[in-house]
């Protein structure tokens, strides 16, 4: 399960911490966009996370219907059918475009594969059906986990864009600004 420890020191801890969105319009404008920045990173991960675990979980399902229907093509032999079924099956979630790449990649293929041995899953075939039907309850438990914790932090993301877009409507803040900061960023990174 995904927990967040208040005080903790974890990107999830501080973007779901309370204060994270306290008094926001007595930040300045490039404190709201990195705090954005960080939560967009953070669903970026979770997202990821979530991949992971609906893979999994479509293998295990997978091979719980093979297994109910007689069916003798393992799944190993379905497995680009399967994960391709999965991609273009019907959008969940919020349906938001994500242009980062995850930061954390490796840590949560290990931490998915320490969910359940994933030695396991490398022969699906051979496990009986408890240990199938306790593989599909630990996965999905956690990818429920994962799922509310990325809406939570959604939720801190929509805060903070209305944040920055009610400053842009009140004049407060300008796109000239923005271009500005950014041409900065960019000159400052060529001349090092």
């Amino acid at each position: 399960m995904i927990e967040v420890r208040p005080g903790g020191r974890r990107r999830i801890d501080r973007v779901l911490a309370p204060d994270y969105v306290e008094n926001l319009d007595q930040l300045d404008l490039v404190e709201v966009r990195a705090r954005r920045d960080d939560a967009a990173q953070e669903e970026t991960d979770l997202s990821y996370l979530r991949r992971l675990l609906h893979g999994r979980i479509d293998i295990v399902r997978a091979e719980q219907k093979r297994r109910a229907t007689g069916g003798s093509q393992s799944v190993v032999d379905q497995l680009a059918s399967i994960l391709a079924d999965n991609a273009v099956g019907p959008a969940m979630g919020s349906g938001r475009y994500q242009s980062l790449e995850p930061s954390r990649a490796e840590a949560h293929r290990r931490h998915v594969e320490a969910l359940v041995s994933d030695a396991d899953l490398s022969d699906v075939g051979a496990l009986p059906d408890e240990r199938l039907a306790l593989a599909l309850h630990t996965y999905q438990s956690e990818e429920s986990s994962v799922s509310q914790r990325r809406r939570q932090v959604q939720q801190v993301m929509d805060l903070l864009n209305e944040q920055i877009g009610s400053r842009y409507r009140a004049g407060s803040a300008s796109v000239d600004d923005l271009l500005a900061a950014e041409s900065a960023k960019y000159t400052e990174g060529e001349t090092r």
